[in-house]
């Protein structure tokens, strides 16, 4: 608290409590447009991979598509063909995008 005291004096006194307050405000503005939308999306993913069951279709960070054969803890078998069974880390799995309607 003292030093907040002297920052405050050093800057002239209002002078330097607007500068505080300024600086709060950049602070929370940031929060909000950056980190804020971060975490949502963090949570949102981290639900999804926690709700993996078998027969889920899912994608892989490298585009290809997929059917959840079994759930592990921390990997997934995805069946990727006909036959073709893949292990793969959870964290690299992601929902398939919904596809907007085509225009006729």
């Amino acid at each position: 608290m003292n030093t907040l005291f002297v920052l405050l004096q050093a800057q002239g006194g209002n002078g330097g409590g607007s500068m505080l307050i300024w600086l709060i405000l950049i602070f929370v503005v940031m929060w909000l447009l950056m980190i804020r939308p971060q975490q949502k999306q963090a949570k949102k993913e981290r639900e999804f991979r926690e709700a993996l069951k078998k027969g889920d279709r899912v994608s892989f960070s490298g585009g290809i598509y997929g059917k959840v054969h079994e759930v592990a803890e921390h990997t997934i078998d995805v069946e990727i063909s006909n036959g073709v069974v893949v292990t793969v880390e959870k964290s690299m799995v992601q929902p398939i995008p919904e596809q907007p309607a085509a225009k006729k």
